[in-house]
């Protein structure tokens, strides 16, 4: 995987004033034009011309006077004309060369179609610098190189300067892919579905004209009502979720992303780290900036069917009109489970439909018009629901029944569907090898109705509508700033850090640094000691009040209870003094060996000392910081279960009290956390306290790797951590 480079921060309208030139140009340069069949300096030729580019092509060919019956050019120098946008076709040897003559022309935005740079090695790695310096000193946009293009399905445009084979109807739904092959495959899927494309763009190596970049652009594009994302990864997710948290407001985003298996996190040091797998950072992104994710990209393009045409609803109370039994119940299963509601029509409702039914018809929510059901009873059933205050959604199933005139129930759908009033769905069961029943389809699909062949699928389309509206009217609020914390107290105690531990770049704090600097945070922590010998450990005991915990404390100890090294409900001197000489012998320098197997024992060995505190909910929080992103920050059930059970959930930092809440609400045990069977619940506010602390602190502080606080004892009137581990750079 190849990411873009980094590159300076740019406003809104000034990216959409500079890639004006790469998805609106009046003229192109096909810079390595063939005669040559099948080559791609000749498909994209070809392309241009087949699909109606309304402006001027000028291919670049210095031995050739013209291709495909178009005057050819031998350098771009030669043309006498602004050019807008360059494709780039040759060798990749030559392209640092190109890009500056066409910087020297005036172009302002170049496709590079060439192979050869970042993705194949150290050399090519240089090329790709040598050409980007040309673009950066000339102001030239670079899209791709290894790419396959752009393409603008307005008809003002006709730009398809793509080398793929999918010639799309001018539509509303924009695609960005950073694979070519996904890309082609989606534009090919919406055009199997009879969807229309407003733009396309895949830009392969994307060296400078980022996804953030295009989406930024689509976002601001008056013809994209919604937009298609697939990636494999981002450069940049920090600007890509500041962007989309914009984008995402105005227009859905329905987005994919692959590599989501679980591999590559068996390194980490901590449960925070092992836990967060591989893709949640990007789950994250598409959750915090309002993003509707996909594991499956059939069911995704499916959906943008519904997002072209359909207005988003106002709630999630959904009306459904039937002319068959079965299949309403399975779509009210997947509505119901996609947080819908059906709710009772009105009086008022039912008497109209009692009057403009057929006396079988079922008057309720569903409706079932029968299948003898015709136009105006399927009319009278929308008319009601449309008029319904109580109904932000209509979901249809309709089965073409031989017995009715099917193309005038369409047509009355249509009508209807027209309005724009509120969003409607169709599940349409049809014969389409029967010549009848394709003029009702046609009726229906050029209406701008969308149209499922099978229930469940309709259902999530319209589920997907719902999500939308949540997404993009839930306010998530600003994170809190705790004023009253030492912040360099913090600072000093993360710089001294501990002796480095061998593991290259990163240490463990040591215990007193650990919870010196929660407190310092304001993260309540159970009373403690750090002392070094026995006599202290007892004097440090019998001032915190017993019972007690007593743990073996030093650098190379860090899962204490796996090897022995915590002992709890110590409730006198004497079991103080017993347990203290135990993790002498078994850690001590005279052991004759080191918990990691190194003969000598624990030269550092000293004992920490913390009041025990049974009965509470054992919770975790944690921190694992992420390459370009603000930190993760988790919360679950803690304890030894977290690891086993699993039960986890996290969110990108900075956390606000909203999202805290969250957190608390979506585990699984949440209602634990309420108190089952007699047990009182915990006092939540404090856990909530303790995650936005924990936030600020991770924000202020990135040098912070890794954390666990586990456990975190909850109870029915306060919580405090009673064991961490915080790992640095």
């Amino acid at each position: 995987m190849n990411y873009p480079e980094a590159k300076e921060k740019k406003s809104t309208s000034k990216i959409v004033h500079e890639l004006d030139s790469l998805f609106k140009p009046k003229s192109i340069a096909i810079i390595g034009a063939s005669s040559k069949e099948l080559s791609i300096g000749n498909v994209i030729l070809k392309n241009l011309v087949h699909f109606g580019y309304t402006g001027k092509i000028y291919p670049i060919n210095p031995k050739e006077p013209e291709v495909r019956g178009i005057k050819a050019y031998p350098t771009i120098f030669d043309v006498p004309d602004n050019i807008d946008l360059a494709h780039v076709i040759i060798p990749s040897k030559f392209v640092p060369q190109i890009i500056e003559d066409c910087g020297k022309k005036g172009i302002k935005s170049v496709i590079i179609n060439s192979a050869g740079f970042s993705e194949m090695g150290e050399e090519g790695k240089a090329l790709q610098k040598a050409f980007l310096a040309k673009a950066k000193e000339y102001g030239v946009r670079i899209f791709g190189p290894n790419c396959q293009g752009i393409i603008n399905c307005d008809p003002e445009y006709n730009a398809y300067c793509d080398f793929t084979f999918t010639f799309p109807k001018p539509g509303s739904i924009s695609i960005v892919a950073l694979s070519g092959g996904v890309g082609a495959f989606i534009m090919q899927s919406l055009f199997d579905l009879e969807i229309g494309m407003r733009m396309y763009a895949s830009n392969g190596n994307a060296c400078d004209i980022s996804i953030s970049d295009v989406v930024n652009y689509y976002g601001e594009d008056e013809g994209t009502k919604a937009i298609i994302l697939y990636t494999e990864g981002f450069h940049n997710p920090k600007e890509f979720l500041e962007v989309a948290k914009v984008v995402a407001k105005k227009k859905p985003i329905l987005a994919m992303k692959a590599g989501r298996t679980e591999a590559g996190a068996q390194a980490a040091a901590s449960h925070t780290g092992s836990l967060a797998g591989v893709d949640i950072a990007t789950e994250l992104i598409f959750e915090k900036a309002g993003i509707l994710a996909f594991n499956n990209e059939e069911e995704m393009c499916q959906v943008a069917m519904a997002f072209s045409t359909q207005p988003i609803p106002k709630g999630n109370r959904v009306g459904i009109i039937t002319n068959t039994g079965g299949p309403a119940v399975i779509a009210t299963d997947e509505l119901v489970s996609a947080g819908l509601v059906l709710p009772p029509l009105s009086d008022k409702a039912k008497n109209i439909l009692k009057t403009t039914l057929l006396p079988e018809a079922t008057i309720g929510n569903p409706i079932d018009v029968v299948a003898t059901g015709g136009g105006t009873h399927f009319r009278s059933a929308l008319d009601v629901l449309m008029n319904e205050e109580t109904i932000d959604s209509i979901y249809i199933n309709f089965v073409t029944a031989p017995f009715t005139d099917t193309d005038e129930v369409a047509r009355q759908i249509v009508e209807v569907n027209k309005m724009k009033k509120k969003p409607i769905v169709c599940n349409f069961m049809t014969n389409l090898s029967m010549e009848r029943y394709q003029v009702t389809t046609k009726i229906m699909k050029e209406g701008g109705v969308p149209c499922y062949a099978f229930p469940t699928t309709a259902a999530k389309a319209l589920g997907a509508l719902y999500k939308y509206h949540k997404v993009r009217s839930r306010n998530i609020g600003e994170a809190k700033v705790f004023k009253e914390v030492d912040k360099e107290k913090a600072k000093k105690i993360i710089q001294s850090g501990s002796s480095p531990s061998g593991r290259s770049g990163w240490v463990f704090l040591s215990s007193d640094k650990v919870y010196t600097l929660l407190s310092a945070y304001g993260i309540p922590v159970a009373d403690w000691r750090l002392v070094d010998d026995v006599e202290k450990t007892v004097k440090a005991a019998t001032e915190i009040g017993f019972p007690v915990v007593i743990k073996a404390d030093a650098e190379s100890l860090v899962h204490k209870s796996d090897l022995g090294g915590v002992a709890v409900n110590i409730k006198n001197a004497d079991e103080v003094r017993a347990v203290v000489e135990n993790m002498k012998r078994k850690f001590g320098p005279s052991s004759g060996s080191s918990p990691s197997g190194r003969s000598g024992g624990v030269a550092d060995l000293k004992f920490f000392v913390q009041k025990f505190l049974p009965g509470g909910k054992e919770l975790v929080a944690g921190v694992s910081a992420q390459r370009g992103l603000e930190p993760l920050v988790m919360f679950g059930l803690g304890g030894i279960y977290v690891e086993v059970l699993k039960d986890v959930v996290f969110k990108i930092a900075p956390v606000t009290e909203l999202e805290a809440k969250e957190m608390l609400s979506s585990i699984k045990a949440s209602k634990l956390l309420d108190g089952v069977r007699g047990e009182k619940g915990i006092h939540k506010e404090s856990v909530i306290e303790i995650i936005q602390r924990l936030s600020q602190l991770v924000i202020d502080f990135p040098e912070i790797q890794e954390m666990d606080l586990n456990p975190i004892m909850a109870f029915v009137d306060k919580a405090f951590v009673v064991d961490a581990r915080i790992k640095v750079q």
